[in-house]
């Protein structure tokens, strides 16, 4: 019996020490690249000793697994792009609300879910991206003029499948309405210079190379490119700045429904909007701060100041489905 009791003694104590050391860590599923998340998590466990461990992939296939796992998920927080893909996730019941006073102080609520599921932590303008060489920005002014008819055989897109697009069109629903936003995105596709391209960059490189004259793409494609070559005879024009303002999204995170360390991943969580973390979570993508008293790194500074759009970025989820059938009509492929 005593043996037995001191073999039952002994696994109680690995349990709790298991347990314990479980504690000091969080597990994060992440649609971020490893170098774009990796500097934010060591600074983290260099400032609490808390270890974060994070596996990455698309975020349909961390959804999918997510609800998969259930109550046996490992994973303690989602991070990923787009606000439609957050509330997505949201929607598919994979995340909780996490009622937090600091995420509240740091993020604005237009980069928050309104139930508290998700917060935006690094922002990107999808903006007009225009030739230096062949247009003047006094010719640019809105995104809804990219529609009229000086600019036919002249404007590149990316791809309507990407979530940043319908993100993009979804935010013009909201503010024209379905009918009025159809006839923009139907003159976008009259005026196309070439077929869609499958990425940001790619676009870019067109404008570059006279393939086109403007685009429309995230900042940080273009602060990547730009990096690479100086001599980019692309630059950024901010629209719309005399009515709504530009199209920003984000990317964000949210504690995963069934966190096995809930308190550990809203610590995590309220960590990522200060100072220190929002310099190195956008700097290293060339983003901006979700957090307003944050600068900018350098060279996003460089790029200028603008109005931003302040429609609820979670309106790039609730009319996704919306947005996704309109583009299809107007024939955006």
């Amino acid at each position: 019996m005593k043996a037995r009791n001191a073999l039952l003694a002994a696994f109680t104590l690995s349990t709790l020490a298991t347990a314990v050391q479980a504690a000091d860590e969080v597990v994060v599923y992440s649609s971020r690249i490893d170098e774009l998340i990796k500097p934010v998590f060591d600074a983290y466990t260099e400032k609490t000793g808390v270890k974060v461990k994070f596996i990455t992939d698309k975020e349909a296939p961390l959804i999918a697994r997510l609800k998969a796992e259930g109550a046996n998920t490992p994973a303690d927080m989602l991070i990923t792009v787009d606000a439609g893909n957050l509330w997505q996730a949201e929607q598919e019941g994979v995340l909780q609300p996490t009622k937090s006073d600091v995420i509240d102080a740091n993020i604005p609520a237009q980069y928050r879910s309104s139930t508290d599921s998700w917060t935006g932590l690094s922002l990107r303008a999808r903006t007009i991206f225009y030739s230096t060489e062949r247009v003047k920005p006094e010719e640019l002014s809105t995104y809804e003029a990219l529609a009229d008819k000086n600019w036919e055989g002249r404007l590149c897109l990316r791809t309507s499948k990407k979530v940043y697009n319908q993100s993009l069109t979804a935010t013009l629903i909201e503010t024209h309405g379905a009918e009025k936003t159809e006839e923009i995105i139907k003159g976008w596709v009259n005026n196309l210079a070439t077929d869609v391209f499958a990425d940001d960059t790619a676009l870019l490189q067109a404008i570059d190379a006279g393939q086109c004259d403007v685009g429309i793409t995230n900042t940080y494609y273009y602060g990547r490119l730009h990096k690479q070559n100086p001599g980019l005879k692309v630059k950024p024009f901010w629209p719309n700045q005399a009515d709504r303002g530009v199209h920003v999204n984000l990317a964000g995170a949210g504690v995963t429904k069934h966190a096995p360390h809930a308190e550990q991943a809203k610590k995590l969580l309220e960590w990522m909007t200060t100072e220190q973390a929002q310099s190195i979570f956008a700097g290293v993508n060339q983003e901006f701060p979700a957090n307003p008293a944050v600068a900018p790194s350098e060279e996003v500074a460089a790029w200028g100041t603008f109005k931003a759009d302040s429609i609820a970025t979670e309106v790039a989820g609730k009319r996704q489905a919306e947005a996704t059938m309109l583009m299809d009509r107007a024939g955006w492929q």
